[in-house]
């Protein structure tokens, strides 16, 4: 199998050089006992090394061998989560008041709008989303490259955070947003980005690179 067909199929080389792992796409994490079941039987039938519960909300499963991931995912029966490349990686989200008696706004349903609408989208470098119900938080918008943060008056929107070697706080871009504008705002930011930045440019750097309140008119 080539890397680009590796690569495709969402297979992840492991520390072994030997081994892969596959991560289905499973949006804010949220899964049924079915699917569980599903992710189980698969890993036992390939003698998968692991089950990791990862950062992205996602259920890797580790340690397959290469000849099985096309029949693992077939048992599947689900689509990959863009674990590696340039394009947005994953769209991270709490519960909020779907389930949570802290949340403040619905960031299950933006998350999971928002996941329809970018998980998967190529760009200039990865981009992760962070969808939190209220401020504590959750969804680590502060260091999502967008973030979205629910408060008692609508949303806040933040751009440009990241961890790495650089880690970067996001700036506060609107505050008190409706969930309708969200979705707008977001759309703004994406195009800015894909259409402006550099290659391997993360949106904090090209935020740097053009300055907060010129970033901001972009958007305007």
């Amino acid at each position: 199998m080539s890397k680009k067909d590796l690569l495709e199929k969402g297979a992840v080389l492991q520390r072994d050089k030997e081994t892969y792992a596959i991560a289905p796409h499973l949006p804010g994490g949220i899964i049924s006992t079915d699917t569980l079941r599903k992710i189980a039987d698969t890993a036992d039938k390939y003698n998968a090394q692991a089950v990791k519960v990862t950062s992205s909300q996602r259920i890797a499963i580790v340690g397959l061998k290469e000849d099985d991931i096309d029949n693992a995912w077939e048992d599947l029966e689900m689509k990959p989560g863009a674990a590696i490349g340039l394009c947005v990686r994953s769209v991270k989200f709490c519960p909020g008041t779907t389930f949570c008696k802290r949340g403040q706004q619905d960031s299950v349903g933006v998350g999971m709008k928002l996941d329809e609408l970018y998980h998967g989208m190529n760009l200039p470098n990865k981009l992760k989303i962070g969808v939190s119900g209220c401020p504590n938080s959750c969804a680590d918008n502060h260091f999502r490259d967008i973030g979205i943060m629910g408060t008692p008056k609508g949303f806040r929107i933040q751009v440009g955070g990241k961890g790495g070697l650089k880690p970067r706080l996001s700036n506060t871009l609107f505050e008190h947003v409706d969930e309708d504008e969200v979705f707008k705002i977001i759309d703004k930011v994406v195009k800015v980005y894909s259409k402006n930045a550099l290659k391997h440019e993360r949106l904090g750097s090209y935020i740097d690179r053009v300055g907060f309140e010129e970033f901001k008119k972009e958007i305007e």
